[in-house]
């Protein structure tokens, strides 16, 4: 790696790009860690100081992450730092996870034409701020639902990232990595980047424009076209759902041979597979939204409220009341804490994971660890 090359290039701009991470309760680490991570890169291969960086809170008190772990912010939103950027970093239950407070200080940023981000869940915060409408933005494909249902003047989409003017959103994880690289190419070249890549070990920077691989479509084998398109018809009608005679017409086979494709390769029956991911959504809305149970029936393509019951029932284990009231009583309870021993941080992250709406969404029996005599005679 040619080092003296990246600071040639990158070092020429002396004035340090300011970037804030707003973090919100029950942020998520990794959004952080691979937001920052580029950053610190940046200044190491350069040899110069490209990047700043702070962490804020609402108060300047400790945030806890999803994960149960505290941070300590730099400082807090009273104390008027000066930003070229301000990202929102989000997490668990962020419905319920920030105040009023933040979003007229990050109003109070978009006055004074800062730019604003967000990753993971922070595009709520910045919707519900108002400071998405009519921009393209990105989120993590179990919020998409309920985004589009609560801010109808958001274009929001499935793409990783996304750049668009004065703002960038992306989905979580590892994609925060990818978008601040990609904002990285356009201030200081691709000479950085590439060298940044190779100390992350990172094959590529993903372009704005890939898609989030869904957990129903991850399911399906590259090799089967037909019924990727199948499926991918099935996610974008849920609220009107087509006939499966229509489907299959529109791919070009049969619907014997579609009903084939869908138990070979997905162990079930088209009809069972639509009304899987009816519910599921049905499930994301109702968890993440306020809309009644008739609404949501509706939105998912149920001709009554007792019909999607008995199906919610009978696929997720209980009611729709009953799934809404365990959801919206979370918000009444106190914080984890045990007056003779603090709690574990992993017990603190599953309490607060108990509103999401993956929550136990993975159904698995742990197996038995292979458990040898000899092991006992040698002992």
């Amino acid at each position: 790696m040619n080092n003296n090359a990246v600071s040639q290039t990158a070092g020429a701009n002396t004035q340090p790009y300011r970037v804030g991470f707003l973090l919100i309760q029950n942020f998520t680490l990794v959004a952080l860690a691979t937001s920052i991570e580029p950053l610190r890169m940046a200044n190491q291969l350069s040899g110069t100081e490209l990047y700043t960086w702070q962490l804020l809170s609402v108060d300047g008190e400790t945030v806890v992450a999803s994960d149960g772990i505290s941070i300590a912010p730099d400082a807090s939103i009273a104390d008027k730092k000066p930003f070229d950027i301000v990202i929102v970093v989000g997490g668990v239950d962020i419905t319920r996870s920030f105040t009023r407070k933040e979003t007229l200080w990050l109003q109070s940023m978009a006055q004074k034409h800062v730019m604003l981000g967000a990753v993971c869940t922070g595009a709520y915060v910045l919707a519900s701020a108002g400071l998405l409408d009519g921009y393209n933005c990105s989120a993590h494909w179990e919020c998409l639902p309920a985004l589009q249902e609560r801010f109808p003047k958001v274009n929001w989409t499935n793409r990783l990232y996304t750049l668009d003017r004065d703002r960038m959103t992306c989905t979580g994880g590892g994609v925060p990595m990818d978008m601040m690289l990609s904002l990285m190419t356009r201030q200081h070249g691709q000479a950085l980047v590439g060298a940044i890549c190779d100390m992350f070990v990172c094959d590529r920077v993903r372009p704005d424009n890939e898609l989030q691989r869904t957990p129903l479509r991850r399911l399906l084998s590259s090799d089967q076209p037909k019924l990727a398109e199948v499926t991918e018809l099935m996610e974008a009608n849920i609220e009107e759902p087509i006939e499966l005679e229509e489907l299959a017409s529109f791919v070009g086979i049969s619907r014997r041979q579609l009903e084939r494709l869908f138990l070979k390769h997905l162990n079930c029956t088209p009809s069972r597979y639509y009304l899987k991911l009816r519910l599921n959504r049905a499930r994301q809305l109702l968890k993440q939204t306020t809309n009644s149970i008739i609404e949501v029936a509706a939105m998912c393509g149920f001709v009554s409220a007792p019909h999607f019951s008995r199906c919610y029932r009978k696929y997720i284990g209980i009611s729709p009341k009953e799934e809404r009231a365990a959801v919206w009583s979370m918000a009444q309870l106190g914080p984890v804490s045990n007056e003779a021993e603090p709690p574990l941080s992993s017990c603190a992250a599953l309490r607060v994971a108990q509103a999401e709406p993956t929550f136990g969404s993975v159904k698995f029996v742990a197996e038995p660890m292979a458990f040898d005599k000899r092991h006992l005679r040698a002992g």
